[in-house]
Formats: structure tokens, C-alpha cells, sequence
């Protein structure tokens, strides 16, 4: 049985730094990402890491601030979230891609590729 669980979350203010966690069970081969969702917005894939392939992916709007990685050993996807601002004020969410064994550039923002989510997890930046 696949889960996927968030944690991490929570208030900073603007310039500081927020650290998620993205628990995993019931595979070991995915392209894993972090989405994100503000109000009234569409959903932005952020980032993405592959459980066991070698690609990396970032949006351009979190590209060198953000820093996703992985702790197999642990089933565990991070995401290192250094400089934020409050337009980084979102629901983020972990989703799984299981029919992927690496992440690639043309479907990794694709939130129809990703069959497992979780459950979400708010980040809250204040100016």
C-alpha cells in the first residue's frame, strides 16, 4: 500500500529558512515532487528528485533558494526551502510518480503524472 506523508510546515518570516519532509512507503522506484497551491492560484510544481534515477528539477521561481534531496534509507524526500519571501506563502504537497523510474523535464510539472499525494502541508511566509 502506497503512502505519502507531509511534515514540516509552518510560520517565518520573510528571508528565513523552512525545512519539509516527505515520508514515503509501498514502492522504492518513483519520481518524487513537491507541488505547491496558493489561494487562488493553480498548482506549481516546485521540484522534483527521482527515488533511484539521477535527474533533478527546480521551477525558475524557487531554482537556487530551494534544495530538494533524498534519504532512501530512510524512504524520505527533503525540501530545503533557504531565502523565502511571501510569495513562497502556499499549500505544499508531496506527490508520487510511480510509473517513473527517473524524473524528466517534459512531465515533472505535470500533476496528472503523479497518481499519490499527500495530504499537504502549509507554509506561511510574513513580510
Amino acid at each position: 500500500q502506497v503512502h505519502v506523508v507531509e511534515s514540516g510546515g509552518g510560520s517565518v518570516q520573510a528571508g528565513g529558512s523552512l525545512k519539509l519532509s516527505c515520508a514515503f512507503s509501498g514502492y522504492s522506484s518513483a519520481c518524487m515532487a513537491w507541488f505547491r497551491q496558493a489561494p487562488g492560484k493553480e498548482r506549481e510544481g516546485v521540484a522534483a528528485i527521482p527515488t533511484r534515477g539521477r535527474n533533478i528539477y527546480y521551477s525558475g521561481s524557487v531554482k537556487g533558494r530551494f534544495t530538494i534531496s533524498r534519504d532512501n534509507g530512510r524512504n524520505t524526500v527533503l525540501l530545503q526551502m533557504d531565502s523565502l519571501t511571501p510569495e513562497d506563502t502556499a499549500m505544499y504537497y508531496c506527490a508520487a510518480n510511480l510509473r517513473a523510474y527517473d524524473c524528466y523535464s517534459n512531465t515533472w510539472q505535470l500533476d496528472f503524472e503523479y497518481a499519490y499525494w499527500g495530504q499537504g502541508t502549509q507554509v506561511t511566509v510574513s513580510s
